[in-house]
């Protein structure tokens, strides 16, 4: 709840915590101004008595919400992924709306924020919860500064509240797989399924985009690549993420001999998936992780332990990130640069690859044939036995 006006020496001024209300009449009505100092308030005030006194639109954070989540287009050239509106829609419905959903827009203050975090806090709402409020509060109030709704920012500068001692530092999301450990989780994988995942490891592509991909964007040819133009997510086409996702990968010549065998027997004409369902639709990744890649990865001992209901129980500590950064990891174990790396991952900033992983060398895709040698496939695997 709003902090109650405190009257100044001032007429028609008020305080209301760390911020000043101006008030006066318009048409019979009275209506009201925050302003985040006195001398602005005075200014305003002033203004009010010479000018036009037609107050602004008031708007509730409420009706607010709403356009802005519908309409939000990001604030980079970039544009704004779809896929990303809903994790920003998500915390403001939970937390933040139903503490402001009456409450104006310039009546949000960043003490207002700072209780609003406490609250999450004392609730024992994780660190990561928390962030994730701030950014996208952060980024609805500052689309409003933008539209002249408020002032400022009220959430700039407001920090998160220090994490209990006993909380746990959260996992590290993604980790690289050894090569000894990469050889023995593609033996355990069910062989129709290794190959997928060999890919993964080859191309370094993201999981919506290699179930994105149809024959049409498969050049295997005596230059072969893999041409990354959309992603498949939950169950719908879209655009990458970025402009620099879109890029054209080498393949091995391994990769390339198993990947027209996979054509011979599977192909369903050039929009047909290259990866598929036993019934020819696309994978769905939920599926395949809970059946596929996490029964393997905890068989052969990558788990982490996680504990439920005061029970430790199991887990895969291998995600299908784990495979894109060990392509990455791979990738600079052959020389490749920091450039190298971020046109293969289809990392839209440099500074971000080099922040993930580490030196910065020279420029050039170069080709991918040392892959077969990195990653142990299933024509090496068929050798070994035979001989």
């Amino acid at each position: 709840m709003a902090a109650k006006l405190e009257k100044t020496k001032y007429p028609g001024i008020y305080r209301r915590g760390s911020r000043y209300v101006i008030v006066w009449y318009y048409r019979g009505t009275q209506h009201r101004e925050s302003c985040a100092s006195l001398s602005e308030a005075i200014a305003r005030k002033a203004a009010k008595a010479t000018g036009s006194k037609r107050p602004k639109k008031k708007l509730t954070f409420g009706n607010y919400f709403p356009t802005w989540i519908d309409s939000y287009a990001g604030r980079t050239s970039r544009g704004f992924s779809e896929t990303t509106r809903p994790e920003y829609a998500r915390p403001i419905e939970q937390d933040a709306l139903p503490a402001w959903e009456d409450w104006q827009l310039l009546e949000i203050e960043p003490g207002d924020v700072r209780e609003l975090f406490g609250q999450m806090r004392r609730e024992g709402r994780s660190t990561s919860k928390i962030k994730k409020l701030r950014a996208a509060l952060s980024v609805l109030f500052a689309t409003a500064v933008e539209d002249r709704l408020v002032p400022t920012n009220p959430v700039s500068g407001v920090r998160i509240p220090a994490p209990p001692a006993d909380e746990e530092e959260p996992e590290e999301r993604v980790k690289a797989l050894t090569r000894s450990d990469l050889g023995i989780l593609l033996n355990a994988l069910p062989g129709e399924w290794r190959l997928f995942f060999e890919f993964l490891t080859h191309t370094g592509l993201r999981i919506s985009e290699a179930v994105g991909l149809r024959w049409e964007h498969m050049d295997l040819s005596a230059t072969p690549q893999v041409h990354v133009r959309e992603q498949l997510y939950k169950g719908k086409r879209k655009r990458l993420k970025s402009r620099d996702g879109k890029r054209d990968l080498p393949l091995s010549p391994g990769m390339t001999r198993r990947l027209l065998a996979l054509r011979r027997d599977n192909y369903a004409g050039p929009t047909s998936p290259v990866f598929q369902s036993s019934t020819g639709t696309p994978l769905r990744p939920d599926n395949v992780y809970r059946r596929v890649l996490a029964p393997a990865a905890i068989s052969v001992g990558l788990v982490r332990e996680i504990e439920v209901n005061g029970t430790l129980r199991l887990r895969s500590s291998v995600s299908f990130h784990t495979f894109r950064h060990t392509c990455a990891s791979l990738l600079f174990d052959a020389g490749r640069n920091i450039k190298q790396i971020q046109e293969w991952l289809g990392h839209a900033d440099p500074s971000f690859t080099l922040s993930t992983y580490v030196h910065l060398m020279d420029a050039g895709i170069g080709s991918a044939d040392f892959l077969d040698g990195a990653v142990p496939g299933s024509d090496q695997m068929q050798a070994s036995r035979a001989a």
